[in-house]
């Protein structure tokens, strides 16, 4: 996003005796303007979508989440020779600074000589308005600020610089080499941030409601980090697993003891039937018993003693 930048010096206070520390003396963020109403125009709704998927994935493992920093279409001031110099980029992401501005204040602008720590990544989102001044292709004059690659590769020495095309989907990633940036293989379309511990790539996929490709991060294993709503979904489906899981094992507990009652069952009625057939057994014996003594009554009645 093009700003117009301002040529004018900001006035800067007197010192005092004793001397006051820089942070007492030089202007702040509240100090500096947050906002440019010269500007024409207002930004499209892919660059309010696309700078908030990054922010949603930027998860570095490395660092707390509150000790870095991501803004999207934030004033950045870079110089104290001109103080009110800055550039506004897309997207850009601080590690090792506190969330909060003295760890306290929401931020309105980003200003170097408070913060002392640079951006380690920058993101802007090419448009044919902007697309020269992204590249570095456009000339300043010796009377205007320094063009935006400038500011980016010699004075903030931005460690990592993106671009991308949301008319043609491409992307182009740049790194501090030297003193001058280098482009990484543009066939890759995946950026390895090793300080971050993430990877920056293109992705193809829905976000809300549009499917289309998207810049997004990634992990050390390629997985592409999950948004909010994302993490929300999967943790609704794991729950759902987890139920349906409670459920087969209910279920299958139900089986169980089901079975355990039908063998129970039958081996009740397997005893019930041995002992029927013990009782049958018992009255066969008794039977033949009686007809034995029947059978020596007879014999006797008729002078036969039966052998015993």
């Amino acid at each position: 996003m093009v700003m117009r930048q301002q040529t004018r010096r900001f006035p800067l206070p007197e010192q005092c005796d004793p001397p006051q520390s820089p942070r007492e003396t030089l202007p702040t963020m509240y100090d500096l303007p947050s906002e440019d109403p010269e500007e024409p125009g207002l930004p499209d709704e892919f660059h309010d979508y696309q700078p908030q998927l990054l922010r949603e994935t930027f998860q570095p493992p490395a660092y707390q989440p509150d000790r870095f920093f991501v803004a999207t279409d934030m004033n950045l001031y870079y110089t104290l020779d001109h103080p009110l110099w800055h550039k506004r980029p897309d997207w850009f992401a601080v590690l090792g600074v506190s969330r909060l501005y003295d760890n306290h204040d929401l931020r309105m602008s980003y200003v170097l000589w408070q913060e002392l720590t640079p951006p380690y990544l920058a993101v802007e989102l090419l448009s044919p308005s902007t697309e020269q001044e992204d590249l570095g292709k456009t000339q300043r004059t010796s009377d205007e600020p320094p063009t935006k690659w400038t500011v980016y590769e010699q004075i903030l020495r931005i460690p990592y610089y993106a671009v991308f095309s949301r008319h043609t989907d491409n992307v182009r990633f740049f790194e501090l080499t030297g003193c001058q940036y280098r482009e990484i293989d543009p066939a890759e379309e995946r950026l390895w941030l090793p300080e971050a511990a993430l990877g920056l790539g293109v992705w193809s996929g829905m976000y809300e409601g549009m499917e289309r490709k998207w810049l997004r991060f990634y992990d050390d294993r390629g997985v592409w980090i999950p948004t909010r709503t994302e993490s929300e979904r999967q943790h609704a489906e794991q729950e759902r697993q987890r139920a349906e899981q409670e459920r087969q094992r209910a279920e299958q507990a139900q089986q169980q003891a089901e079975q355990e009652r039908q063998r129970a069952e039958r081996e009740r009625q397997r005893a019930e039937q041995a002992q029927q057939q013990a009782g049958q057994e018992r009255q066969r014996a008794e039977q033949a018993q009686q007809r034995a003594e029947q059978l020596a009554a007879q014999l006797r009645a008729l002078g036969i003693e039966p052998e015993p």
